[in-house]
């Protein structure tokens, strides 16, 4: 997303120009949600690697991730016959019917941070190992806790394959590896800070014993760390978030937040564009690219690997 934020979403056209014989490749981006830093950041990736590569790229999204919004998108892309489209899909069943629609025209489609349950649609498939994620805030959040108490997930929606995964994930780990805690289960905020920030509060209500909170995605974190804060919670309910914009690193380095997930968006981006170009001149695609993640603590948040890793609002 993720998601998110989620966990959310991207579409990257790329199109041979039609005219003058130049061959250059004209690309569309499409993000999930326009202005979210973690696709703020991957269009970074996409633009530092287009202008490599002497491709023409163009940005534009939604202002809500919505398959409803991303396929009137997809939809007029497509019209404009371009060789290859880059997505990152806002649902796993609503967008198959636009992007096989796409794929009949003879457009090349690339993956990029989500799937559709069709396996057919996708020449190459790039994203974070989001179960290995999942696992990852699971063990982060159990240290956190004493491996020990109640432990609640906040995701955005069903149907994102990737917070789907997270949570998958962060439960296998849970019911494997740490009987003590009591796992309360998931529930969702539709990747809005607001209803984030409610479904905490009335699980504090519910459970005033709640020991730590799993938010799958951006927006889930803020509103989550939101509604800690108003509780008086802080340093008694500990939460691990997946993703790590500018509002969760403050949240980190304020206490609200013990541990942060971090993707890697950018690179998601880049290599979304080689394979895209691979695709249209006919060279070889690698059909699955797994990119990896950072756990940021406090104790390392300042350090410059990590520095470089968390992500930014603008190029």
């Amino acid at each position: 997303m993720r998601k998110a934020v989620a966990f959310g979403t991207l579409l990257l056209t790329l199109a041979a120009c039609s005219g003058g014989g130049s061959g250059q490749i004209k690309v569309t981006l499409v993000q999930g949600l326009a202005g979210e830093e973690f696709y703020e950041t991957m269009a970074c990736g996409a633009k530092a690697k287009a202008k490599e590569l002497g491709v023409q790229l163009d940005v534009q999204g939604p202002q809500k991730f919505d398959p409803t919004l991303q396929t009137p998108i997809v939809n007029s892309v497509s019209a404009g016959k371009p060789d290859a489209m880059l997505i990152a899909p806002t649902d796993v069943k609503a967008m198959i019917a636009p992007l096989t629609q796409a794929k009949q025209q003879g457009i090349k489609i690339i993956l990029v941070d989500t799937v559709v349950d069709d396996p057919s649609i996708g020449l190459s498939r790039i994203s974070t190992d989001n179960e290995k994620g999942g696992a990852a805030a699971a063990k982060a959040l159990a240290e956190q806790i004493g491996d020990k108490g109640k432990a609640l997930v906040v995701s955005t929606d069903p149907g994102v394959s990737t917070v789907d995964a997270r949570i998958k994930g962060f439960e296998q780990e849970i019911k494997a590896n740490h009987p003590n805690i009591s796992y309360v289960g998931v529930q969702y905020s539709h990747n809005d800070v607001g209803e984030a920030s409610r479904i905490v509060n009335a699980a504090l209500a519910k459970d005033p014993d709640l020991a730590g909170v799993f938010a799958t995605n951006l927006n889930s974190a803020t509103g989550a760390g939101t509604a800690l804060q108003q509780a008086g919670k802080l340093g008694q309910v500990k939460m691990v978030g997946f993703d790590a914009g500018p509002a969760q690193v403050k949240q980190l380095k304020d206490g609200v937040v013990q541990a942060l997930i971090a993707q890697l968006p950018g690179d998601i981006g880049a290599k979304g564009v080689e394979q895209a170009v691979n695709a249209v001149k006919g060279r070889q695609i690698t059909p699955s690219i797994p990119t990896d993640a950072t756990i940021v603590t406090k104790d390392n948040v300042d350090k410059p690997e990590v520095q470089k890793v968390l992500y930014k609002a603008g190029c």
